[in-house]
Parts: C-alpha cells; sequence; structure tokens
C-alpha cells in the first residue's frame, strides 16, 4: 500500500462511511416498495446496488484505517478549488441533463471530474467517459425500461 497524505486517508475513510450510509437508506427505501409478487420486484436492483455500495464503503474506511497510522502530513494548497470545480461541475450536470441528454452530460461530468482528480491523458478520458456514460444509458434506458433524459440527438 502506498503512503498518502493525513488528509487524503480521511477523506477517503469519510467518503467510505458516507457510501455506507447511502446503502442503508437506500436498503431501507428498497423495502418501502410495495411487493409485486414476482421473483424480481421493484426493491431487487436497489439491494443489489446498496449491496455493492456498502461493501465499496468498507473497504474504503478499511484501507483508510490501515493507511492512517502511516499517514503523512500534506500541506498542499488548492485542494479546496477542486471540491469548488466538483461542486460546479455536478451543478452543470443537474443543468444541463435536460438539454443535452444523459449521454453527454454524464460524459462532461465523468471527464471533469476525472480531470479535476488527476487524470492523465484527457482523450482517454473522454473516450472512457463516453463509452461509461453510453453503456449506462442503453442498460437502463433500452433494456431496463427506465427512460433517462435523451436529449435532441435520441440519446
Amino acid at each position: 500500500m502506498a503512503v498518502q497524505d493525513r488528509r487524503t486517508a480521511l477523506a477517503t475513510g469519510l467518503f467510505g462511511v458516507l457510501m455506507l450510509l447511502a446503502a442503508v437508506v437506500l436498503v431501507v427505501d428498497a423495502m418501502r416498495l410495495p411487493d409485486q409478487g414476482s421473483a424480481m420486484g421493484p426493491a431487487v436492483m436497489p439491494v443489489i446496488v446498496a449491496v455493492l455500495l456498502a461493501a465499496v464503503g468498507i473497504g474504503l474506511a478499511v484501507r483508510s484505517g490501515r493507511q492512517l497510522p502511516r499517514a503523512e502530513r500534506d500541506e498542499r494548497t488548492g485542494a479546496w478549488w477542486r471540491v469548488v470545480g466538483l461542486v460546479a461541475a455536478l451543478l452543470a450536470f443537474a443543468a444541463l441533463l435536460p438539454v443535452v441528454g444523459y449521454v453527454l452530460a454524464a460524459t462532461g461530468l465523468f471527464v471533469a471530474a476525472a480531470l479535476l482528480l488527476g487524470a492523465p491523458r484527457r482523450w482517454v478520458v473522454l473516450a472512457y467517459g463516453w463509452a461509461l456514460a453510453a453503456a449506462v444509458f442503453l442498460v437502463f434506458d433500452r433494456l431496463i425500461g427506465l427512460s433517462l433524459p435523451s436529449g435532441p440527438w435520441g440519446f
């Protein structure tokens, strides 16, 4: 395990705990959905997502707990600008979603987040972002039937 700075280790642990809490909320909300009497009721997918979310959250919290005793203090400046940039990217996603559709808005959010967090190759990030957004759109909109905003181009 690489030695991280103390701030990153704390943030990783906090994010893991927040993911775990979100998983609990998701399970509680999923259990309140009405039972349809079929094997695959409406609560199945949210519970699966919650289990995966909890597993990742626990993994991040454990990793942070292991790294924190060896973490170094880092006095970098400018970290808050990345947080502001990420919040701005999320707000832009919400504003652009009904205008340009899910695929383009999600691609923009993915690219902005990756670049703000230090991704090295911009064109690769763009390709991954578009592929991920397109795959999510196809699975949810076309296969499952949950409509996502398609925008003026139909995707």
